[in-house]
């Protein structure tokens, strides 16, 4: 995997773990404290988006199989952070009135160990989104080593195949080189055996035309 993919998946579940403690903090809130704290968590909501973008961009740039494997977890990553905007939206509009900040007070340590546990349960929720987001990425690393080691066989039986290939070539090229010191041997043989030919003519020529004088002068004079 990535090494700035992962860079960038942790900072978003870091920021992510913040955002939803800072949104259990924002219902206790009230006036200018609660547009503070929301507009803090509006930063970090485009924070969040821009690094999606940038996970996105950078998985686009890896291999096929691990792109796949990216994108779905972006898609997860995605689906998370709108719902913290549905979230934060849902505090941004929840005005308490006075009646209901008058019970809030007299409720007292009722009502604070109510929000305590909130509070609880919500950081809870987020170191396990912590952890699934380390085991995926333990998972993809693992993904990712068996793939290199796939692409490593394979370049070692491509290799071998291309040794294989050009050894076939150089046997080729050795058979063509004794094809054609055979065909200059032949040629040279008929040339040889052509001009022998022409000689054994010449001498029966020769020895017939002695023959005809020895006999011409035998029984003629």
């Amino acid at each position: 995997m990535s090494g700035v993919f992962e860079g960038y998946e942790k900072q978003y579940c870091e920021l992510s773990a913040n955002l939803a403690k800072k949104s259990s903090s924002a219902n206790l809130l009230d006036g200018e404290q609660k547009k503070q704290k929301l507009s803090d968590i509006k930063n970090g909501l485009d924070q969040a988006e821009a690094l999606i973008r940038k996970m996105d961009i950078e998985a686009r740039g890896l291999q096929p199989n691990v792109r796949a494997v990216l994108l779905a977890k972006l898609r997860e990553y995605k689906s998370d952070l709108n719902n913290l905007k549905s979230e934060i939206k849902r505090v941004e509009t929840t005005n308490l009135n006075q009646a209901a900040r008058d019970d809030l007070l007299e409720s007292g340590m009722a009502d604070s160990l109510a929000v305590s546990a909130n509070q609880k349960d919500r950081l809870k929720m987020s170191t396990e989104r912590l952890n699934t987001s380390s085991n995926r990425i333990r998972d993809s690393r693992k993904v990712m080593l068996e793939t290199e080691e796939l692409g490593v066989s394979l370049l070692q039986d491509l290799h071998q195949q291309r040794q294989s290939l050009l050894h076939s070539n150089n046997t080729m090229h050795g058979v063509d080189e004794n094809i054609g010191k055979s065909r200059k041997i032949i040629t040279n043989i008929s040339r040889r055996m052509d001009r022998n030919k022409w000689v054994i003519g010449a001498i029966i020529t020769v020895l017939i035309i002695a023959i005809f004088v020895v006999l011409y002068f035998k029984f003629i004079k």
